[in-house]
Parts: structure tokens; C-alpha cells; sequence
């Protein structure tokens, strides 16, 4: 279960006006964590007991994409298992796949549930569970293909659980809204409804080919805080921010606040320069009180981390707001 921890955590830069700033020994996680890997990005992490434990993307040399366990005594300092994880059958025995990459975890009453992109005839949602970061399961997709970024509530909604995600098609997509979905069991999906869409190229360009959630969301007093990437479309190619929303809290299918400005762009140079240059993209979210640290992916190689206070990030996101 989840305890009391303490969170990686540096006060902001003298000068620093930022909303949330990074942390200065960035990246934390190099390209090279694992004797295998090409690149790790695009991670998901956690409290687990005395420290922290992780789900990791790690493409190896002939990039192939696959997930890894890891453990940290401050979420910081990473030691991550050099095999993949390999899962056992959980609620189905259909547990095929031909990659999985951009993973998230969260508890959720009595276990620990992991979501990413699975490779089941293009991408689509996989889902698993595991009770200590050693033995995993693999439950059935969450939808058809094809879809991306599957992100898990971290409690239930009026009695089911709830899912955002991005429907998509089979290659590096230029569209994408976030939908969400219910289900009883966590097998049987439906209920789909649109949540949040892009904006127009005038009103902020930044997210305005497509959009996904990143981290999971966590409750405040002003509603579910979600952080979410967005992307636009420039003369060199995709470029990748991050930027937050607040969710109704009884109905998140309702937004409520939604950043115009993003919150953190690609500027220091492990986020422009890359396998994918200009990538900012966020995948976990820790919170103690009233102090937030976000691990995002920088470039598609390396894992950054940045610091905010809740407080500060409402505001931001409610003055800035397009809704």
C-alpha cells in the first residue's frame, strides 16, 4: 500500500519565475541506465515502501521497445532490472504482444495497476497489475486498436474505474483528443466519452495537433490536477510541452480550467537534442501536500524531473485558463 514517503524534492532557482523549474542535475535517468538500452524515457514511478519502485520504457540497441521494474531509495538514484518485465497471465490468457512502451502505474485499493501503449496488432491500451514490483499480471486491453496513452484514475468513479486515453491510428498520429472511459471489472470497457480536444492554432498553438494525459491525476481542493502533454506541428516536425488541466471532481469528464500557456516547454538542451528533439512529456506525478515533482521524457532518450507547489500551479492554471 501507499505510505508517507519523502519526495525528491529542490527549492527554486534564485531569479527563477517559472511555475514549476527543473532540477538542476537533470537528466536523472540517462540514455544508457541498462548495459541493453538505447534510451529510457517516458517513465512511470511511484511510492513503495521505504522508497520508491518504477515501470520504465527501455528501447534497446536494435530499439525494440519493451518495459522494466526499478527501485529507488529517493527517486532519484535508479537501480532498474536489466531484463524486461515479464508478465503472467492475469484476468485472460491473451497476454500476446508485439512491443509496450510509455508506461503508468497507480494504486488503486489493493494493488498497484500499470497501463501503456501495447502492441497487439498496432497500439492499443495494455493493462497489468502487480502487488511488489517482482511479479506482474497482464489483464485484457482496454480498447480496440488504436489508441495511446492510457492513464488510470487512481480511485474509482462513482463505482467504476476510470480511464483517459488518446483514440489514434497505427503511426506517429496528427490528431488526438483525450477521451475517457468506465468499467466495472477492469476487463470491459465502455462508456466513452470526449473530455478534452485541441485548440485552435490562434487561441494556443502549442496543443494544437493533438493532446494526451500524462501523468495520473491527483485530487485537490479545486479538482482532479492533470498534467498533459500537447503538440504542434512545426517546420521541423512534432514538438512536444507540458501543460495541466483541473477536472471536475465527481465528473471528470468536465474540465474546468485548462492551461493556455504551457508549462514546460522544450529549452534545456537534453530536451531539444535526441532520438526525438524537442519532446517534453510527461508520465508521473509524486505529491506530498502541497509540493509536486513531475518525471517526464526528454528528447525520447533520457528522464528529466521538475518541482512545483499545487498552490502555485492552480493559480497558473486557472489564470491562464481557455475554458
Amino acid at each position: 500500500m501507499v505510505e508517507k514517503f519523502n519526495m525528491p524534492w529542490e527549492d527554486r532557482p534564485a531569479g527563477c519565475t517559472d511555475v514549476m523549474w527543473r532540477y538542476s542535475k537533470n537528466p536523472v535517468i540517462g540514455r544508457y541506465q541498462i548495459p541493453s538500452s538505447n534510451s529510457i524515457f517516458n517513465s512511470a514511478v511511484v511510492p513503495y515502501k521505504d522508497g520508491f519502485a518504477g515501470v520504465f520504457r527501455c528501447d534497446n540497441k536494435a530499439v525494440q521497445m519493451n518495459i522494466f521494474a526499478g527501485f529507488s531509495k529517493d527517486g532519484i538514484n535508479w537501480e532498474i532490472n536489466h531484463e524486461p518485465i515479464q508478465f503472467k497471465a492475469g484476468n485472460t490468457d491473451m497476454i500476446e504482444s508485439e512491443y509496450k512502451y510509455d508506461p503508468r502505474v497507480t494504486w488503486i485499493e489493493d494493488r498497484y495497476w500499470i497501463t501503456w501503449c501495447n502492441g497487439y496488432h498496432g497500439p492499443t491500451i495494455g493493462i497489468g497489475y502487480t502487488f511488489d514490483f517482482k511479479e506482474f499480471y497482464q489483464c485484457e486491453n482496454a480498447f480496440l486498436p488504436f489508441n495511446r496513452n492510457g492513464v488510470l484514475f487512481p480511485q474509482k468513479i462513482n463505482g467504476k474505474y476510470a480511464m483517459l486515453s488518446r483514440p489514434s491510428d497505427n503511426g506517429h498520429t496528427p490528431f488526438g483528443d483525450i477521451y475517457i472511459s468506465y468499467s466495472p471489472d477492469m476487463k470491459y470497457w465502455g462508456e466513452h466519452r470526449c473530455v478534452m480536444k485541441v485548440t485552435p492554432f490562434p487561441e494556443s498553438a502549442w496543443q494544437c495537433t493533438k493532446i494526451g494525459a500524462g501523468s495520473v491525476p491527483f485530487l485537490t481542493e479545486a479538482g482532479w490536477l492533470m498534467f498533459y502533454h500537447g503538440v504542434i506541428t512545426t517546420c521541423n516536425g512534432f514538438r512536444y510541452s507540458m501543460g495541466a488541466a483541473i477536472l471536475d471532481k465527481d465528473n471528470p469528464e468536465k474540465v474546468l480550467y485548462r492551461t493556455r500557456d504551457y508549462i514546460l516547454g522544450p529549452a534545456a538542451p537534453y530536451e531539444l537534442q535526441g532520438d526525438v528533439p524537442n519532446v517534453v512529456f510527461p508520465c508521473a506525478a509524486l505529491q506530498d501536500g502541497e509540493r509536486v515533482a513531475v518525471y517526464y521524457g526528454a528528447a525520447d532518450t533520457v528522464v528529466g524531473m521538475a518541482f512545483g507547489y499545487v498552490s502555485e500551479i492552480i493559480d497558473f492554471v486557472k489564470r491562464t485558463s481557455i475554458i
